[in-house]
C-alpha cells in the first residue's frame, strides 16, 4: 500500500474520529443543559440583541449551531418565538460556534491523553447522569485533539501524491467549485464546526493553501445551514422560515465576501502567520460581521420568508391542520386576571383535543381502519403543542406581582396541562402502539371482553368530562367525588382483569390470544384515569385539607 494511500485512510479515520467526538460533546452538553438551554431561549428572544448573545452562548456551550438552530425552530413551530426573534438566536449561534475553532486552532494535543483519561474515570464510575455527561464531555474533547493530531500526521505523506497535488491545484483555479464541494461535505458531514477543523489542520500541514482555505470556510458556513433545511422539511412552516432565514443570511454574506478574499487575506497574514489561526481569524470575522450587518435587518428577513412561503389558507376542519395557541395573548400577561383566564381557556381547549383522542381512541381497537390512529399521532402532537405553549405563558404570568389564591390558579393550570399531556402521550403512545398490533395481526377481543373494555372506556370519558368542571368550578365537593372514583375505578379494573382471568382457564379462544393487548390496554387505562383525577389534589390542597385526608375519608 503507497503512503498516499495509507495517509488517506488514516484521514478519513482521523475525520471519523474528529465527527464522533464532536457528538459526544454536543450530546453531553444537549443532555447535561437541555432544559436550561430552552428556558434561556424563551427568556431572551424579547430583545434581539439578547437574543443573538444567547444564541452565541448556547452553542459555545453546546459546540453545535445546527442543535441551537433546531431548537430555535422547534419553538417557532409551537408558536413560542416569532420569526424575527429566532433569526436574531440564529445570527449569535453562529458566532458562538467560532469559540470553540478558536480555541482548538492552537496545538493543544498535549490534553487528549488527560482528557480521555480524566473523562473515562468520570463517566465509568460516576452515579449521577449530570457527572457522567461531564465524563462524556471530556471523552469527546479528548478524541477531537486526537483526531486532530492524527489528521495533520496523515495528510503530510499525501502532499507528495501527484493526484492531490492536481486536484488542490484545479481547485486553486475554480473557486466557486471548491466552495460548492465545501457546501455539500458540510452537509454530508452535519457539522460546519468539525468541517472548519478539518480545513485549519490540512492549512496548518501545508496541504491547503490558505486563499484555498478561506473559500472552503465559506462553503462551510453556508452549508452549514443545509442540516437545518433538511430537518424541517415537511414540519410546520414556522420552523422551515428559521432555517430558510439563516440560509439566505449566509449565502447573501457568503457572496458579499467572496470578491472581498484578496483584499482581507493579507491582514490576516499580518495578524498572525499561523495558517490555523488565519482560518479561525477569518471564520469568526465572518461570522461576526455578519452578525452585525444583519442584526437590524432580523425582522425584514422574517417578513421576506414569511412572504415568500406563506401559509396556506386556514381550515379548522381540516385534520391535519396544526394547532396554535388561541387565547395566549401577550400583551395581556401584566393583567393577572385576564392572563390567567386566557390560560385556563387555553388549558380547556387542549382538554377539548384529548377528549376527541380517547373518544376517538376506542375506534382504533373495534376497526381495522389505520386512520384513527393517524388521527391521533395528529392530535398529540397538537397536545404537545398547546402544552408547551400554556406552560411558557403561565411562567411569564408567575414574574408579576401574585396574590396567592392567583399563585395558586396559575400553579393549578400547570399542573392540569401536565396531566392533560400525560393522557394525550398514553393514547398515542400506548394505547394506539396496541391497537396497531391488534390491527396488524388480525386479532379480535372476545364479546364479553370488549364489553369489559368499553364500559372502563365510558368511565374514562365521563371522568374526564368531570376534571374539566372541576378545573373551573374549583369545587372541593367535586374534587373529592373526582378522588373517589380513582378508588372506584382501579376496582372497576381489577374485577375487569379478574372476569379475563376467568375467560382465559374456560379457555375461551379469542381471550387467549389477545391476552397481552387486553391486560396493557386494562393497565393504561388505569395510568389515563389517574392523570385524570390528579387535578383533585391541587384544588384539596388549596382548600386547606390534604388529599391524604380525604383519601382516609373515602376508606
Amino acid at each position: 500500500m503507497g503512503a498516499g494511500t495509507l495517509g488517506l485512510f488514516n484521514l478519513i479515520g482521523g475525520v471519523a474520529a474528529l465527527l464522533w467526538g464532536l457528538r459526544m460533546v454536543r450530546t453531553g452538553a444537549m443532555r447535561a443543559l437541555g432544559g436550561q438551554l430552552r428556558l434561556a431561549i424563551r427568556r431572551s428572544t424579547s430583545n434581539r440583541f439578547t437574543a443573538a448573545l444567547t444564541g452565541a452562548g448556547l452553542t459555545a456551550l453546546v459546540q453545535s449551531s445546527t442543535a441551537v438552530v433546531l431548537l430555535i425552530a422547534s419553538f417557532a413551530s409551537r408558536g413560542l418565538i416569532k420569526t424575527g426573534p429566532a433569526l436574531a438566536t440564529v445570527l449569535g449561534a453562529d458566532v458562538g460556534t467560532t469559540v470553540v475553532a478558536q480555541v482548538l486552532s492552537f496545538d493543544l494535543s498535549f490534553l487528549s491523553p488527560l482528557c480521555v483519561t480524566v473523562g473515562l474515570i468520570i463517566f465509568m464510575m460516576a452515579q449521577r447522569k449530570g457527572t457522567r455527561n461531564i465524563g462524556r464531555i471530556l471523552l469527546g474533547l479528548g478524541l477531537m485533539l486526537l483526531a486532530l493530531k492524527q489528521i495533520v500526521g496523515a495528510s503530510s505523506p499525501m502532499r507528495e501524491s501527484e493526484l492531490i497535488q492536481q486536484l488542490i491545484s484545479a481547485l486553486q483555479d475554480e473557486l466557486l467549485l471548491a466552495m460548492v464541494l465545501a457546501i455539500i461535505m458540510t452537509w454530508l458531514s452535519h457539522s460546519s464546526l468539525a468541517m472548519v477543523l478539518l480545513v485549519m489542520s490540512l492549512a496548518a500541514s501545508g496541504h491547503v493553501p490558505v486563499d484555498l482555505a478561506l473559500v472552503l470556510v465559506l462553503g462551510i458556513n453556508v452549508g452549514g445551514t443545509l442540516p437545518a433545511i433538511s430537518a424541517t422539511v415537511g414540519g410546520a412552516l414556522e420552523g422551515r422560515w428559521v432555517a430558510v432565514g439563516n440560509l439566505l443570511f449566509r449565502v447573501t454574506g457568503a457572496l458579499l465576501a467572496f470578491p472581498l478574499l484578496d483584499f482581507v487575506g493579507p491582514y490576516l497574514a499580518e495578524f498572525e502567520s499561523a495558517p490555523a489561526r488565519q482560518i479561525a481569524n477569518f471564520h469568526t470575522l465572518f461570522n461576526v460581521a455578519l452578525a452585525l450587518s444583519f442584526i437590524m435587518f432580523t425582522e425584514v428577513m422574517a417578513r421576506l420568508v414569511e412572504r415568500f412561503m406563506p401559509r396556506p389558507a386556514f381550515d379548522p376542519n381540516a385534520p391535519d391542520q396544526p394547532m396554535q395557541p388561541l387565547y395566549l395573548n401577550e400583551d395581556q400577561v401584566g393583567n393577572i386576571g385576564q392572563a390567567l383566564a386566557n390560560a385556563s381557556r387555553e388549558a380547556l381547549r387542549m382538554g377539548d383535543v384529548v377528549y376527541r383522542m380517547l373518544e376517538l381512541s376506542i375506534e382504533a381497537f373495534k376497526s381495522h381502519d389505520v386512520t384513527s390512529i393517524k388521527a391521533i399521532e395528529r392530535m398529540d402532537d397538537d397536545v404537545d403543542r398547546l402544552n408547551e405553549a400554556v406552560k411558557f405563558y403561565a411562567t411569564e404570568i408567575s414574574r408579576g406581582k401574585l396574590t396567592r389564591r392567583e399563585s395558586e390558579r396559575c400553579m393549578t393550570i400547570v399542573h392540569y396541562v401536565t396531566n392533560l399531556e400525560h393522557v394525550g402521550d398514553l393514547i398515542d403512545r400506548n394505547l394506539m402502539e396496541l391497537a396497531a398490533v391488534k390491527q396488524k395481526k388480525g386479532l379480535g377481543f372476545s364479546g364479553e371482553g370488549q364489553h369489559d373494555i368499553d364500559v372502563l372506556h365510558e368511565r374514562l370519558m365521563a371522568n374526564l368530562q368531570m376534571s374539566f368542571n372541576l378545573f373551573l368550578s374549583q369545587d372541593e365537593g367535586l374534587a373529592t367525588e373526582l378522588l373517589s372514583e380513582k378508588r372506584a375505578f382501579r376496582d372497576a379494573q381489577i374485577d375487569a382483569c379478574q372476569r379475563h382471568f376467568e375467560r382465559l382457564r374456560r379457555g375461551t379462544a379469542e381471550s387467549m390470544e389477545t391476552s397481552a393487548i387486553h391486560m396493557d390496554l386494562l393497565r393504561d387505562f388505569k395510568q389515563i384515569n389517574s392523570h385524570i383525577t390528579a387535578l383533585s389534589y391541587s384544588i384539596l390542597d388549596v382548600g386547606g385539607r390534604g388529599p391524604m385526608a380525604y383519601d382516609m375519608g373515602a376508606q
